[in-house]
């Protein structure tokens, strides 16, 4: 109980890095449990969370040991912690692992098992700040241009950490899925990365939510079929025909 109640708090500390406050009712529906119960997880005077008038805030004696993950977006929060959730149960020990950029990415890091040992590979502010809070995880980040609309690392050599690495599992982020043009990013810079990623993992994972579903942006990224599993929060339509998919049941 002690166990689940902690880490719920956790991640209501991961979700005030996004955003400054959230309702009650929208925490307890992210977290699947009732209003009852995170007022109770939160009636600890010594938490870094409290509750004030209805919403849940950082408290505002611990602020200053907050800090805020860069440019991070904070639309369709529940449907990126239900994809989190999903894609965070495949890490298992000895894993290691590619986190792309992207807002879906974090929430999935977010509710890893802080308990499971792995090597995370990562090219992203926004990734390499979430993975700093799991204690057992290795962490590489892969160095070259930054770019500060999308928190990426850019290589600016024919090689980076990319090319030495071979991975477990590859979670990939995208902005459009459509079933005649792919999965795509806004991002031309993205795409290099995205695809040599691809090219070194066992397993490769795409993560959208359902907002992302028949749209396309610039960025070609590649054909549904080069992806191993898909997970979502909603099922694809079904047009897009027998796709291997992962979702919150």
């Amino acid at each position: 109980m002690v166990k689940k109640q902690h880490s719920r708090v956790q991640k209501l500390e991961f979700l005030l890095k996004q955003m400054d406050k959230i309702h009650l009712r929208d925490a307890a529906e992210m977290l699947d449990v009732s209003e009852m119960t995170l007022r109770r997880d939160l009636s600890n005077d010594g938490s870094n969370v409290v509750l004030l008038g209805g919403y849940i805030v950082m408290n505002p004696q611990k602020v200053g040991n907050n800090y805020q993950i860069f440019d991070q977006q904070t639309r369709h929060v529940t449907e990126k912690m239900r994809v989190g959730k999903l894609a965070a149960s495949l890490v298992k020990d000895g894993d290691v692992v590619f986190f792309d950029c992207g807002s879906t990415i974090p929430f999935i890091i977010s509710q890893i098992d802080p308990s499971i040992k792995f090597t995370a590979l990562c090219c992203s502010i926004n990734s390499f700040m979430a993975l700093q809070d799991k204690p057992y995880c290795d962490v590489i980040l892969c160095g070259g241009h930054y770019s500060r609309h999308n928190s990426l690392f850019a290589s600016i050599r024919l090689d980076n950490e990319l090319d030495a690495i071979c991975t477990t599992k590859a979670f990939i982020s995208a902005a459009g899925v459509d079933i005649k043009q792919g999965v795509t990013c806004f991002s031309l810079e993205e795409v290099k990365v995205k695809q040599k990623a691809m090219a070194k993992t066992q397993q490769t994972i795409l993560v959208f939510d359902h907002h992302k579903v028949h749209k396309t942006q610039q960025g070609y990224i590649g054909d549904l079929t080069q992806f191993d599993l898909l997970i979502s929060n909603q099922p694809l339509p079904s047009a897009f025909g027998d796709v291997p998919q992962l979702q919150i049941k």
